[in-house]
């Protein structure tokens, strides 16, 4: 799924009434937002050489008043094109060392941290837990790097007692689960940037029969932001080619802790229930541990083997 952004969509339009130099100079622009989007006016004309003058009555003959307004919408517009080729040959005409590059890497993690932290909206994260209180059963869809943040999301909520599910599959075992749920459910989709196609088309399916959906994304232009009845937003930014999923975890362990909160008697109870496997269940390791197991000196932590496994060694 790859829809228009809203800067493709004025060019589209304008296009028939702009001339070829400018049609040009546009496509060129649009081609290479990760080299413009961040330039001022000037900034952009000494880069394609042209004269600044060009660049203002350029972005006029698309609809735009203000070049603020332009460069906006070119940022979209490069959100909802990145591909991991783009990041990494960003990233690769940096001249850092292989050691700033893994700094930079951790700072921006906790950039984006700060972001969700400063513009979560916890009464919205805490709408989204009364919906999942509410629903007979959680769906929760995400597909390729999706996928592992939408099981661990509903086996959080599988803990705290809901009937959450994360599909996984073929597009066929998606297509299916999805037509089997009703307004009594809800579909929490997972995805980001412009948006897997199997994830908004299961949105759009969903919504067509009446199923409540919410969507964890990146940006509110996104298309999971656009189908769904309700998003929340964690960033993305990333040196690293496939993104950074540090701020979505975040934001998943504030629905869950909303779930929990929302009706801390019935979270009690059910945790209850799963004490005495935590505290002496078959789940935990209960052997040797320690610098001597792992160097093959397993009396160092715990029992000798049996004598016949003693004679066999010999």
């Amino acid at each position: 799924m790859n829809a228009a952004t809203a800067i493709e969509r004025r060019f589209a339009e304008a296009q028939p009434r702009i001339r070829v130099r400018r049609q040009k100079l546009v496509q060129a622009i649009l081609e290479t937002p990760d080299e413009t989007f961040h330039l001022s006016s000037r900034a952009m004309a000494k880069r394609y050489h042209v004269d600044p003058a060009t660049i203002v009555r350029t972005i006029q003959a698309l609809g735009y008043k203000r070049f603020a307004d332009f460069s906006s919408d070119l940022r979209k517009h490069f959100i909802a094109r990145i591909t991991p080729y783009t990041v990494m040959k960003a990233t690769a005409r940096e001249r850092r060392s292989v050691a700033d590059h893994i700094r930079h890497s951790v700072e921006q993690d906790l950039e984006n941290l700060h972001a969700f932290s400063a513009v979560m909206d916890p009464v919205r994260v805490q709408a989204v837990a009364r919906r999942i209180h509410r629903s007979r059963r959680v769906s929760v869809v995400g597909v390729d790097l999706a996928a592992p943040l939408a099981m661990f999301l509903a086996y959080d909520l599988q803990v705290l007692g809901f009937n959450a599910v994360a599909p996984t599959g073929s597009a066929g075992n998606l297509f299916h689960h999805v037509k089997h749920l009703t307004p009594r459910d809800l579909l929490i989709a997972v995805s980001f940037r412009r948006g897997l196609r199997e994830t908004v088309e299961a949105v759009q399916r969903a919504r067509a029969h009446g199923v409540p959906t919410v969507g964890i994304t990146d940006s509110s232009i996104t298309p999971i932001a656009t189908y769904c009845d309700e998003h929340l937003i964690a960033p993305l930014a990333s040196p690293l080619f496939s993104g950074s999923y540090v701020a979505p975890l975040a934001l998943m362990n504030a629905i869950v802790v909303a779930c929990a909160h929302q009706n801390p008697a019935r979270s009690l109870a059910i945790l209850r229930e799963n004490e005495a496997e935590y505290n002496s269940g078959p789940r935990w390791f209960t052997g040797p541990a320690g610098p001597a197991a792992r160097n093959g000196n397993p009396t160092a932590n715990g029992p000798a083997p049996p004598a016949s496994r003693r004679r066999s060694a010999r």
